[in-house]
């Protein structure tokens, strides 16, 4: 049985298979340091009379926690790994306290563990290393060190970077992961939002962390598309590619996986959110095993013919391979957003299309899912449509149904075209699948503050002047997905998602301190001047179901609009033979009935809120939006 461990909430993955253990592991063994102090270990090998390959895991989550769930790819099956474990604590953490310094360096230690691993009696001279998230980090920093004993990693969900956008994409704070850093002791709180503006603290950073040129040995690089470290890890793969020795021999996998740290969700189970992907179950361990035995053992097990990245589409549910990401042969495809809530192929005709909402900093559109760390909230993909889509402060924009298959690789981008009645505010956006079924699976998600909407520097900051129409760009993480025929594409855009982004006050002052809060009636623009659209790249020209949405004024009204009890639908156009329905804001049909001139709808009982309805005949149809008060 696969599970995950999470010590206060972060990523290292447990193989639990049986409780039965031939030979006793040595516990609690300080390893020596360049500065003679000691790390504290426990050590696993199978046969201390043989010699073994060894893998070395560092970790800020307490090395003792291996002993109640396993180790990690092998479970306690210790005497048939056919290889040597050692797990240390991170200088400053847990048992290796004691060894703190005021800026410790986790590569020296890192080298000064193999340099210790190497002169064991049990240690056939062979170094790998292994694990996720802060457990992959560190294993960049130990590559850099370069001994000649580290013969190849596994860095999973990682990256050795520290970027702005990392935690400041858009220019908004991503407020629950730096929260979880601190709840797991690395403090940036401070740091960060003293250093809310790219300033020279970044520029002097961001380079000594992006070190493609200094791995020299082959990488099993995992990552998971409903990772946050997706962007992370694309990017150092491009460098990898074109800066690193050993580029032919490094491999990205790339899976349907969460970051891990919170539910039973991690890189490698079944379960991701609410979704469920049995194909893809274990593969990231068998993988990883493959590769050690490859490199650390010598083994022939034809890991060298396998393609350089190896990825899962999600929609297919099936694996794919490629020489290059994103794939060669992709073209891209656009989607207009529509003042009825579509999502449409034609660019728009109108004049004067724009759709409001009010955004209140004091009730956020909610988080529920996506690529979040801490540990209270929910990872991976979440139907949107109970909570997030059912509010008053979004905009739904949705394809028709789609009639052929979708496939897309790479990134979607977000061209929207805005304005607000604040000088500043956020403008936030999340991708989903509609499901035949109505639900709404949470995809990719992005966000851009406006007072960054020409750069990130102190000089780039620029207020916005109410009523202005603003072009912006939010550019979502990598992917691999088919929409399947009978699905939808769905286009969320609010001005929040809590508490995953920062919330924006709206009053244009200092950020992240307190302050008085203001309601924003924020507008997205879909007319012929300000065509809002979403650039999609596929492999294939999308095919909607319906050929032809026409929006047109005055083909059919509602009245009144806002509706109380009852309203009236006139139609002088339509055909006897035209169907009438609604819609709820989550895409739910609520009412379906052939049209007649000038039908009544009840609408007394229909929660308040807002509707689409459509009139649809042979040819085409029509859609109009409407207030329930």
């Amino acid at each position: 049985m696969r599970r995950i461990f999470i010590s206060l909430s972060i990523c290292f993955t447990v193989i639990q298979i049986s409780h039965s253990q031939v030979l006793t592991p040595t516990y609690d063994v300080g390893i020596p340091t360049r500065d003679t102090m000691e790390l504290a270990s426990d050590i696993y090998v199978p046969d201390t009379t043989q010699q073994y390959s060894t893998i070395l895991i560092m970790t800020p989550y307490y090395h003792e926690a291996y002993r109640w769930l396993g180790l990690p790819l092998f479970g306690f099956d210790v005497a048939n790994m056919n290889y040597a474990m050692v797990i240390v604590d991170w200088r400053c953490f847990y048992e290796s306290q004691p060894a703190c310094v005021a800026q410790p360096n986790n590569g020296e230690d890192g080298y000064d563990m193999i340099d210790w691993i190497v002169q064991q009696p049990w240690s056939n001279g062979k170094v790998g290393t292994w694990g996720p998230s802060a457990l992959g980090k560190v294993q960049f920093l130990t590559m850099k060190e370069h001994h000649a004993a580290h013969i190849c990693a596994v860095p999973m969900v990682a990256g050795p970077q520290f970027n702005y956008d990392e935690y400041f994409p858009g220019g908004a704070a991503i407020t629950e992961r730096i929260q979880q850093m601190d709840s797991l002791g690395f403090g940036l709180t401070n740091l960060l939002y003293s250093n809310a503006v790219y300033n020279p603290l970044w520029q002097f950073s961001e380079p000594l962390n992006f070190y493609p040129e200094e791995i020299d040995i082959p990488i099993l690089y995992i990552g998971g598309w409903y990772d946050h470290n997706v962007e992370v890890m694309t990017e150092f793969w491009d460098g990898l590619m074109q800066q690193s020795s050993a580029a032919s021999e490094h491999t990205l996998l790339m899976g349907p996986w969460v970051h891990g740290g919170s539910g039973q969700a991690y890189v490698g189970s079944e379960i991701q959110g609410e979704l469920s992907y049995p194909n893809a179950a274990g593969d990231g361990d068998s993988m990883a095993i493959a590769f050690f035995d490859f490199y650390l053992r010598n083994i022939s097990n034809d890991w060298d013919n396998t393609l350089q990245i190896v990825y899962y589409q999600l929609g297919d549910d099936e694996w794919m391979n490629s020489p290059e990401w994103p794939p060669t042969g992709m073209t891209t495809d656009t989607l207009f957003l529509d003042e009825a809530g579509f999502l449409l192929t034609e660019y728009p005709d109108v004049v004067n299309a724009e759709s409001s909402f009010d955004y209140d900093p004091a009730d956020p559109s909610p988080t529920i899912g996506g690529p979040t760390l801490r540990q209270d909230l929910d990872q991976g993909p979440f139907d949107q449509s109970p909570i997030v889509e059912s509010r008053n402060d979004i905009l739904i924009f949705t394809s028709p149904e789609l009639t052929e298959d979708v496939i897309v690789k790479g990134k979607i981008k977000a061209n929207l075209f805005v304005s607000s009645d604040k000088p500043d505010t956020d403008f936030s956006v999340r991708l989903t699948d509609v499901y035949p079924d109505g639900r709404s699976m949470l995809l990719l998600d992005g966000i851009q503050r406006m007072r960054f909407r020409n750069g990130y520097t102190e000089n780039d900051t620029s207020m916005m002047i109410p009523g202005s129409v603003y072009p912006i760009s939010i550019i979502l993480n990598d992917v691999a997905i088919t929409f399947k025929a009978g699905h939808k594409i769905r286009l969320d855009v609010t001005s929040a998602n809590y508490p995953r982004f920062d919330n924006n006050l709206n009053n244009g002052g200092q950020m992240y301190v307190p302050g008085d809060s203001l309601i924003a009636t924020n507008t997205v623009y879909a007319s012929t001047s300000y065509p809002s659209h979403i650039v999609i790249p596929v492999e294939e020209n999308i095919n909607l179901a319906v050929d032809e949405i026409n929006s047109v004024e005055n083909i059919f009204q509602i009245y009144p609009n806002p509706v109380g009890e009852l309203c009236v639908v006139s139609c002088e156009l339509c055909e006897e033979e035209s169907l009438i329905e609604v819609f709820d804001v989550a895409g739910n049909e609520i009412y379906s009935m052939p049209f007649t001139a000038n039908c009544v709808l009840h609408t007394a009982n229909w929660p308040a809120g807002v509707y689409l309805m459509q009139i649809s005949s042979e040819e085409g149809m029509q859609a109009l939006k409407f207030v329930k008060k």
